[in-house]
């Protein structure tokens, strides 16, 4: 038995499922999990002796690669003077101004422990400020595991064909209304119905969680015109796509500001951070100045706020421009030779992100993205593990590529694909 069999089945004796994340049991893709003992640049280093090239990437936050030094450096130094204060530091001042001067949206943010607890807290935020109590989501798009964000969400949801989740009261989602990605006429008829009710509309500015679906043309602009005429606030979970698709994220990318956005990942630089902010109006309702109630005794951690700075100081020198192009070539040259085997392939790609759905297409939303073969994924998934490359094991995630990628590591990653039957 080799040494990943042997931890998955002493870890189900006292994690549920043998995981601590549901996607990671790699059950949809016939596998074991991957145990990783170390990681560096865009390689993994299994418990089975394996190195494989990595487009996983912590689900996405090592935009810089694995292990940076920059960033290993930073948290080295800050343990050294205490792993948590549960009080201020300079630190979390530092990682705050970084992000606002980045990112246009934001003109204060508050800093919290993963992008779960952006997203509700931004929603509470938003319920708060309105005083209205229902919230606009799309089918697929994945906010975190709070309560009101679990219906019809796509990421691990929807790689285990679970609608919802038993635990979620009805009358929880009963004011979370439901629009299929791009369709702005449905979020207009869901306005006309409930304008007065709605406080905010959340969205993906990129979809991430049913594979990379890219917002259509008009799609973002006519949800702030909607949010603007019915004087609901406007949400971007920017959890995937901040620093990622710019280093101003996709408001930046895209020059539409919303209300609130949300973050994580990226800005802890792997470490467990999150973060929501906004313009200050909107921020100073926040409890201690204001009266809407958020805490955390880990919120700016002194470990993640250091990784943070390291990771943005580093990332505000990248070239995000030759990344994307680097990574468009990587995703087109792996979707030909698919087709070339006689496969249906969609790709979709935007700047380090892109997902190859095994459909003819077109892929526009959640339907359109569940209606993609996920035995042929699943085949795909084994035959570039075999040849030494990592994906993520569920077809409705992106693969990441990262400033750590190199030539070689494409190269290496185009012969698995070369080599993978079906």
């Amino acid at each position: 038995m080799i040494r990943s069999e042997q931890l998955f089945d002493e870890a189900r004796q006292f994690i549920p499922g043998g995981v601590n994340s549901p996607v990671r049991a790699c059950h949809h893709v016939g596998a074991v999990p991957l145990f990783i003992e170390s990681a560096k640049d865009a390689h993994l280093h299994t418990a089975d002796g394996e190195t494989l090239v990595d487009y996983v990437m912590s689900w996405g936050p090592m935009l810089l690669g694995h292990a940076h030094p920059d960033v290993t450096r930073a948290v080295r130094a800050a343990a050294e003077k205490g792993t948590s204060f549960g009080a201020p530091c300079a630190a979390e001042v530092e990682l705050a101004r970084a992000v606002v001067e980045a990112v246009p949206g934001i003109e204060m943010v508050r800093m919290v422990n993963s992008g779960t607890e952006a997203t509700m807290s931004a929603l509470r935020l938003a319920r708060g400020v309105t005083g209205r109590t229902k919230v606009v989501k799309f089918k697929g798009c994945y906010h975190g595991h709070a309560d009101a964000f679990l219906a019809a969400a796509g990421s691990g949801l929807a790689t285990l064909s679970i609608p919802g989740t038993p635990g979620v009261p009805a009358a929880t989602v009963a004011d979370t209304l439901l629009a299929a990605y791009n369709d702005l006429d449905a979020v207009a008829d869901l306005f006309e119905a409930h304008g007065d009710d709605i406080a905010c509309v959340i969205v993906e500015p990129m979809a991430g969680n049913m594979g990379l679906v890219p917002a259509a043309e008009g799609f973002l602009e006519g949800l702030r015109g909607l949010c603007d005429k019915y004087e609901a606030l406007l949400i971007f979970d920017e959890v995937i796509t901040g620093f990622r698709l710019s280093y101003g994220g996709a408001q930046t990318r895209f020059g539409l500001t919303p209300d609130l956005t949300c973050l994580g990942k990226i800005i802890g630089g792997g470490l467990p951070v999150g973060a929501f902010g906004g313009r200050r109006e909107l921020m100073e309702r926040m409890a201690p100045c204001g009266d809407v109630y958020q805490a955390g005794t880990l919120s700016g951690n002194p470990l993640a706020m250091a990784a943070g700075i390291a990771t943005l100081k580093a990332l505000k020198q990248m070239d995000y421009a030759a990344l994307e192009k680097r990574t468009a070539a990587l995703a087109g040259e792996l979707a030909d030779i698919l087709r070339g085997k006689g496969l249906p392939v969609t790709l979709h790609h935007i700047a380090s992100a892109f997902t190859l759905f095994f459909t003819e297409g077109p892929v526009t939303n959640f339907a359109q993205a569940s209606a993609a073969d996920t035995d042929l994924y699943a085949k795909f998934y084994g035959a570039m593990r075999a040849g030494g490359v990592n994906v993520a094991p569920s077809a409705f995630e992106c693969a990441f590529t990262s400033f750590a990628h190199t030539e070689e590591d494409f190269e290496r990653t185009v012969e698995a694909a070369k080599k993978a039957v079906f």
